[in-house]
This record gives C-alpha cells, sequence and structure tokens, in this order.
C-alpha cells in the first residue's frame, strides 16, 4: 500500500476533517430543513459535495488562525507538572 509522506499530514488531517465534518453537518441541514423525504440521500450527497468544496480549502486556510487562538486561551503547564 503506497503511503504518503509525513509532510503532508496537515493536508490529510484537513482533507478527513472536512470530509466528516461537512458529511455530517450537510446531512444534519439537509434533515431538519426538508424532514425525511423520499429523496433525502440524494439532496444530502448533492449537499455535501457543496460542501466539501468550501470545508477544505477553509480548514487548510484557517489552521493556523486556530492553532494561534488555542494557544491564546490555554494556559502554559506549570514547570511541577501541577495544575
Amino acid at each position: 500500500m503506497m503511503m504518503i509522506p509525513s509532510r503532508y499530514s496537515p493536508y490529510v488531517f484537513s482533507f478527513f476533517m472536512s470530509l466528516l465534518m461537512s458529511g455530517v453537518m450537510s446531512f444534519c441541514i439537509t434533515a431538519l430543513n426538508l424532514g425525511w423525504v423520499t429523496d433525502l440521500l440524494f439532496l444530502w450527497l448533492k449537499a455535501w459535495s457543496a460542501a466539501f468544496v468550501i470545508a477544505f480549502p477553509t480548514i487548510v486556510l484557517v489552521t493556523p488562525l486556530v492553532r494561534k487562538l488555542v494557544t491564546l486561551v490555554i494556559s502554559a503547564p506549570k514547570q511541577n507538572g501541577l495544575v
């Protein structure tokens, strides 16, 4: 099996995160807006494809900002190991 080099791990993470999150969110929003209609699966897959196209580049672009925000709100661990 061909493996992806580790230097691409941020992009692989972003790919899977955007794939799963856009899938879950688009399904929830589609089902909430339309209810359990007969063509829900088709409508969800259509919404998911559009959501993923937006989600993947968004995650790639905002990840550095999110990391900086996290460092601003998380306290550094104490030197003696006690919180």
